[in-house]
């Protein structure tokens, strides 16, 4: 059933309970998640030649930000915060080996708030992290999963294992000595092997049938996150020699902090190293665009389901990207830092009757403004304790103003603030960086240790987190029951 634009618009705008109690039928929510993907969007300019023709279609139709980041340049941490609204500092989770949910039972998931206020709540893909223990079964009324051996692992997302598209030898990229997951190559198989293409179709089919209450879908793509496996048509858009590599400085790292350097699983420089050594730069972008033409693909057919079926015109979109990723910028390579590459994000909402067809905001937003944002448009209860503040202001006027700078944190005491402007970090041993993205748009040239600039750096400081909360316990802290989805403390 389609609404009208008034009551869609009423909807969006409810500023209390009773209002939305009022509102006769709430709009849809298309959640669409993609990994790994940094700003490399036509739309965004952050490469030259990069091919995303259906990114670039949605931000045409709706509002892109352009200078979106995520809470934590890591997977966990990052989703764990968008997906609870609440920052690492908030919650102690702050890398991959620690499950949030045992840590923070009380907390109640964007997905399962939106279950809570009456909605119907699918989801597929890669939401939480794809490991067994990461997703939480009480959000969904139905969740795909793409094989179903992976149900009985704790709803574990199967990629890159056996059940993955796999290439025909291992390794392809001769790189992985420091990651075993850093590989990259073409593949022959057609796409409907891949994870990404079911969990395109699983959502192409919900979003044609007729539902008789408002749902929230959520779609997680897992490309381009590594391996970097996808069909050969996709790398061969990107002849390896016309493949332009990243800009970098030589000496770029001569004024960053040591603390900067140990932040990677890996420190920085010596798979970037390893990668030049091996004359594999080149190849490895190429493969990096290969998965994000891909992933654009993917994400292409379920815009399309959308706009060709019945709830086009009710159905709020928004497309986010967990974190961002270095390709040798900084000698870095993947995500874990504090800098641009990492953190900065696509972010897109496509809201019918809120948001203006190809309207661009250069505020700093974080992902952990997802959560309330999604609640304030369907005219939900405000959900208390959120450290999120809601976009709808900036949804319907880009130029509104907006105080607050983007907080990222990478591991305990270690953040990064971004507004339009200046990037300032502190690491947990005080030490820290200062960038002029005015000046200086590639972070190459450190001003912290400058004295004509403290008072910037006193300005942007009084957005650091009061109070960062100590590290939950890790994996190995915990018994970890698949099949019931429960955990029993380890003793010590």
């Amino acid at each position: 059933m389609m609404i009208s634009r008034r009551r869609f618009l009423a909807a969006a705008a409810a500023r209390s309970p009773a209002a939305a109690q009022s509102a006769a039928r709430r709009p849809n929510i298309l959640f669409l998640g993609v990994d790994d993907w940094r700003d490399w969007v036509g739309c965004l300019g952050g490469f030259p030649g990069v091919e995303t023709p259906n990114l670039d279609r949605l931000a045409s139709r709706g509002l892109l930000f352009t200078n979106a980041h995520c809470a934590a340049p890591v997977c966990n941490p990052s989703r764990t915060a968008l997906l609870t609204g609440l920052r690492p500092s908030s919650t102690g989770v702050y890398t991959n080996n620690q499950w949030w949910k045992p840590a923070l039972p009380e907390v109640v998931t964007l997905p399962r708030y939106f279950k809570q206020n009456g909605y119907y709540v699918a989801g597929g893909g890669k939401m939480f992290h794809h490991e067994p223990g990461f997703n939480d079964p009480e959000a969904w009324h139905d969740y795909f999963h793409w094989a179903e051996e992976i149900k009985p692992n704790g709803w574990g997302g199967g990629y890159n294992s056996t059940l993955d598209v796999r290439p025909p030898r291992f390794p392809m990229s001769d790189v992985n000595g420091y990651r075993q997951n850093f590989d990259f190559g073409p593949v022959d198989n057609p796409e409907s092997d891949f994870p990404d293409y079911k969990v395109a179709s699983w959502a192409c089919d919900l979003l044609s049938r007729p539902q008789n209450r408002p749902f929230f879908l959520g779609v997680g793509m897992f490309r381009p996150h590594l391996s970097w496996y996808v069909p050969r048509k996709y790398f061969e858009m990107y002849p390896l020699d016309s493949v332009r590599l990243p800009e970098t400085l030589e000496s770029d790292l001569d004024d960053v902090p040591k603390a900067a350097l140990r932040l990677q699983q890996v420190r920085i420089p010596d798979e970037h190293n390893l990668v030049v050594k091996k004359g594999k730069w080149k190849a490895a972008v190429q493969a990096y665009l290969a998965c994000i033409s891909f992933s654009d693909v993917m994400v292409g057919r379920v815009l399309r389901a959308l706009e060709t079926g019945p709830y086009r015109d009710n159905t709020v979109v928004v497309l986010w990207s967990d974190h961002g990723y270095h390709l040798g910028e900084k000698s870095a390579w993947h995500k874990f830092t504090l800098w641009e590459e990492s953190t900065r994000v696509p972010l897109i909402f496509a809201a019918p009757g809120v948001t203006t067809a190809g309207a661009r905001c250069t505020r700093p937003v974080s992902l952990v403004d997802l959560y309330p944002t999604l609640v304030d448009l369907c005219g939900l209860p405000r959900k208390p304790g959120l450290d999120g503040q809601s976009l709808a202001p900036l949804l319907r006027n880009p130029a509104a103003s907006w105080a607050r700078p983007a907080l990222i944190t990478a591991g305990l005491g270690n953040h990064s603030l971004r507004e339009e402007r200046w990037r300032y970090i502190r690491y947990e041993d005080g030490s820290e960086e200062l960038y002029d993205h005015q000046k200086d748009p590639k972070e190459w040239h450190n001003l912290a240790g400058r004295a004509e600039y403290s008072h910037v750096k006193q300005g942007l400081a009084r957005w650091l987190p009061n109070r960062n909360q100590p590290d939950v316990p890790g994996k190995k802290a915990y018994r970890f029951d698949p099949n019931k989805y429960t955990w029993a403390r380890v003793s010590p």
